[in-house]
């Protein structure tokens, strides 16, 4: 049954919708140590990724000062990664009680969630991507970028979530629940024929949530670099010297952080789309692996856009101080 559930092994076990490497969805134990280890790490990102993600909102939405286009977009980022930690605990019951006890209602919203997640996350950091291009270059050339304000960056986000919402939207109608040898399950179910439902599924989000965004980050940011490298500094500008080199750290970390959490997640696509992997213990624990470095990305990205920067750090502990001593 190609139909994906949200408590079988690998991605199954979240409301990620398909096996990571093509396990056939039928029940076995699971291996001692990896039935402890999954929730515990759950739990580790969903604390991390909800202490990182609100410390940012608290900060951009306290500071009026941090009112700044790229705040924007960062702040939409929170919001993405904010919201799929608070509903990674449902997650986690339904790993610990392997079935889906929360209704279809449930199970059509913590799939749209998650899926919002992994698209939102992947179209904002194009979005900030694409403002560095044109800020950066504007401003190693001693020129003004027209229409960048904080309204046009609100337009923009709302923009990005609207498509968001569109792209979502085939998975949040094919979720449902089954009954799947006794046990209830969240699943996608797909129509006949089944396995090519299956396929177009798995194509549409490596396409839509990973191809298309990462090679536009990818061109922007080698466009930018390329600009970039030509232009000669006197020794009057230091401060624009330095700014070349934090774009350089920062798109080698955007890049490396982005990568590193979505890319075996995507290329397990590919392989579930062109093998059919054995459950063995080896191949479970890789799934789950995958699962786990995808869900991480949730808790990585406060500390890779907001705790980076010196600014947000003073914020923080200012804000903090206030209230400690109020």
């Amino acid at each position: 049954m190609h139909n994906a559930s949200y408590s079988e092994l690998g991605l199954f076990n979240a409301s990620r919708p398909d096996p990571a490497l093509g396990c056939a969805n039928e029940w076995s134990p699971l291996p001692p140590p990896l039935a402890v280890a999954v929730p515990v790490v759950y739990a580790v990102i969903c604390t991390v990724g909800l202490a990182g993600n609100s410390a940012v909102l608290y900060v951009l939405l306290r500071a009026p000062r941090k009112k700044t286009v790229t705040n924007l977009f960062i702040l939409n980022l929170a919001i993405a990664d904010e919201l799929f930690t608070l509903v990674l605990p449902i997650n986690i019951a339904d790993f610990l009680l392997r079935q889906w006890p929360f209704g279809e209602i449930m199970c059509k919203l913590i799939l749209a969630i998650d899926q919002c997640n992994t698209f939102s996350s992947l179209y904002f950091l194009t979005v900030m991507s694409a403002n560095r291009y044109l800020v950066v270059l504007a401003t190693a050339e001693s020129r003004r970028v027209t229409g960048r304000t904080y309204g046009a960056a609100r337009a923009v986000s709302l923009a990005v979530w609207g498509l968001v919402t569109l792209v979502v939207l085939p998975f949040a109608v094919f979720a449902g629940l089954d009954d799947d040898q006794g046990r209830r399950q969240g699943v996608l179910v797909f129509p006949q024929p089944e396995a090519f439902w299956w396929q177009a599924s798995r194509l549409y989000t490596l396409v839509l949530g990973f191809a298309i965004p990462v090679s536009t980050i990818c061109v922007l940011y080698i466009a930018l670099l390329c600009r970039l490298r030509p232009i000669r500094l006197d020794s009057h500008a230091k401060a624009l010297d330095r700014a070349k080199k934090r774009v350089t750290f920062l798109v080698v970390a955007i890049l490396a952080v982005c990568l590193l959490c979505w890319t075996p997640y995507h290329l397990s696509t590919v392989v579930a789309l062109t093998i059919d992997l054995p459950q063995t213990p080896l191949v479970i624990t890789v799934s789950y692996f995958i699962t786990s470095l995808s869900y991480a990305n949730s808790c990585l990205n406060p500390f890779l856009f907001a705790f980076l920067d010196d600014s947000f750090r003073r914020s923080l502990r200012q804000m903090l101080a206030c209230r400690a001593a109020a």
